[in-house]
């Protein structure tokens, strides 16, 4: 097992170790931290992850956004394409369907009528396994996201969200790995050297 991989399957363990409670608040935090930043203030389209098994949740943030009037953009997961389609969504209870791997997924119908190209995206918030002080993410090993950056939307402000137990002073990464402008934990908020 390389060390990437090791990393991953040790912080993602401690991740899946949280109390449901505890993740709860943890991701109320940080919610509350990232309504106030200028990377959403002022940006119209934000394209958000729909939160799956132990990441921060983001039900009530994408809640907040729509409300808010954003234009709200999450993954179709193109396992085949190794890509990430965005498609906007308008109501988080009627848009989303299980995908990939029982992610909440826009519906079929709306992968063509909502589809919004990547170079309209202005902001990314992304999960991860493991985050590191300069803005370096390892995500889950497929680089769905570190291809979605580099190459469709590569303008957009990044910003990740992690519990503050994902954090480490430094990662080992690849050339492919992109890294982010922000990352949000329950405790505070990091600059990336992007």
């Amino acid at each position: 097992m390389d060390v990437s991989s090791f990393l991953r399957k040790k912080f993602l363990l401690a991740r899946d170790g949280l109390h449901i409670r505890d993740r709860r608040s943890m991701s109320c935090a940080i919610a509350q931290k990232i309504l106030l930043l200028e990377e959403l203030i002022n940006r119209d389209t934000i394209f958000i992850y729909v939160d799956f098994r132990s990441e921060v949740e983001t039900t009530l943030l994408i809640a907040e956004l729509i409300r808010r009037g954003k234009r709200v953009v999450v993954p179709v997961t193109l396992v085949k394409e190794k890509r990430l389609l965005p498609v906007e969504i308008r109501d988080l209870e009627k848009d989303l369907v299980p995908g990939y791997c029982s992610i909440p997924e826009p519906r079929m119908e709306l992968r063509k009528s909502n589809l919004v190209p990547g170079n309209e995206v202005e902001t990314i918030i992304l999960p991860g396994s493991v985050f590191d002080e300069r803005g370096g993410r390892l995500g889950y090993g497929g680089g769905f996201y570190d291809r979605f950056m580099a190459y469709e939307a590569p303008r957009a402000k990044r910003i990740g969200l992690a519990f503050e137990l994902q954090m480490v002073d430094r990662l080992s990464l690849q050339a492919h790995d992109e890294m982010l402008d922000l990352i949000v934990t329950e405790k505070r908020i990091i600059q990336g050297i992007r």
